[in-house]
């Protein structure tokens, strides 16, 4: 039986709840929506962590307090997607045209905006483009500037928080000479401003961005979710995890040349999440059984060191794994993610919001779960239709 709300009375029985942003461009707002919903229900995240755009929504979680968040987090995407030039053809051309044709091409115009003129308080156009540098020039490696982000991430982000806070904090980041991938964390960094732009720094957009020596671009040409990050190299600890994904892994045989673009950035960026999450349940029963076996033999037999060896990899912690993942609509093509009207922002993020409500009615979401590998996996549109 579902609940009537998704208000919660007490925290869920997990050490810890962490939220976990993809990367996605201007479909970040629905991680806003998804927030603003976890809020409204007293869920707040002990540890936060991002790749791309999910390491802006995260810095602005973790560098507010609790109040604000919500209000920071509307105030960034109100400014990154408030641009007069295009706002009246959102009205317009739906009352032309009536269905998706209309609104696929109201979103066509905006990002073609974006593509010519950047957005305000985000990234700005090169002039002259980067062709026209000499090699080896800042200028000379990305065809915008994100001068403006930082100045973004100055106001609306309290960075000391983030470094003192007790709320863990990681964004996910590419090394530019050894394609190493890393993450930028408060248990191993002191976070800055650089951090998260450097986890969103794709390329050839936006340029590398340059950290103790070392250039570094958005962490989503290597993997676009922190999922494994937080699973495998965190803490063994309960965890209610919440991946918030904005490319689905899932779709329709591509008709013509626009949805082949839309579907391979799709698979491109989903970064093969329920492959992940299979992975993970595997290795967790693994850990379940030798917890089992270690048990069951000798005192001897445990103090040798291969005993010792495999109990540092035994225990019996459980996960659950709430995937809420962003379903485009009919209209949305390949250029949803840098499509910054205004409508499509208040479009995604009243997805994520309602996504959220439906999840958390379900209470077997916030429950641990009690199966052999000690994970479960929610998946709405899978597990949860209503």
């Amino acid at each position: 039986m579902r609940r009537k709300s998704h208000r919660l009375d007490n925290r869920p029985p997990f050490d810890c709840i962490a939220l976990l942003l993809q990367g996605g461009g201007a479909l970040g707002a629905y991680q806003g929506g998804v927030y603003e919903a976890l809020t409204e229900a007293g869920l707040q995240p002990d540890w936060v962590a991002g790749i791309s755009i999910g390491a802006v929504n995260s810095a602005l979680i973790a560098g507010n307090a609790p109040d604000v968040r919500v209000q920071r987090l509307r105030e960034f995407w109100q400014s990154v997607s408030s641009d007069p030039r295009w706002d009246w053809c959102h009205n317009l051309f739906p009352l032309l045209m009536r269905g998706d044709i209309g609104q696929s091409l109201t979103n066509r115009l905006s990002a073609a905006s974006v593509a010519w003129g950047g957005v305000a308080g985000f990234f700005a156009p090169r002039l002259p483009g980067p062709w026209l540098h000499p090699p080896g020039s800042p200028h000379a490696t990305s065809y915008y500037e994100c001068d403006a982000l930082r100045l973004t991430l100055e106001r609306l982000v309290d960075f000391d928080r983030i470094n003192e806070a007790d709320m863990r904090f990681s964004v996910g980041a590419v090394n530019v000479r050894t394609g190493n991938f890393v993450y930028f964390d408060t248990t191993t960094h002191h976070i800055g401003p650089e951090h998260v732009m450097a986890s969103s720094a794709l390329p050839p957009a936006f340029p590398p961005v340059e950290i103790e020596g070392e250039h570094y671009w958005d962490g989503g040409i290597v993997s676009n979710t922190p999922l494994q990050w937080v699973l495998e190299y965190g803490p063994r600890q309960d965890t209610l995890a919440f991946q918030i994904d904005l490319w689905s892994a899932r779709g329709d045989l591509p008709r013509n040349i626009a949805e082949v673009m839309t579907r391979q950035k799709e698979i491109q960026y989903s970064s093969r999440t329920r492959a992940n999450s299979d992975r993970f349940k595997d290795l967790q029963r693994l850990r379940n059984a030798l917890a089992s076996l270690l048990q069951q033999v000798s005192e001897e037999l445990r103090k040798t060191p291969e005993a010792e060896f495999l109990s540092r990899n035994a225990d019996r912690k459980v996960y659950n794994l709430v995937q809420l993942i962003y379903r485009s609509r009919q209209y949305e093509d390949s250029s949803k993610d840098y499509d910054f009207s205004r409508r499509s922002m208040e479009e995604h993020w009243r997805a994520g919001y309602n996504d959220t409500v439906r999840t958390l009615r379900h209470p077997e979401v916030l429950e641990r779960p009690r199966n052999q590998e000690g994970v479960m996996t929610f998946d709405l549109a899978r597990d949860g239709r209503e």
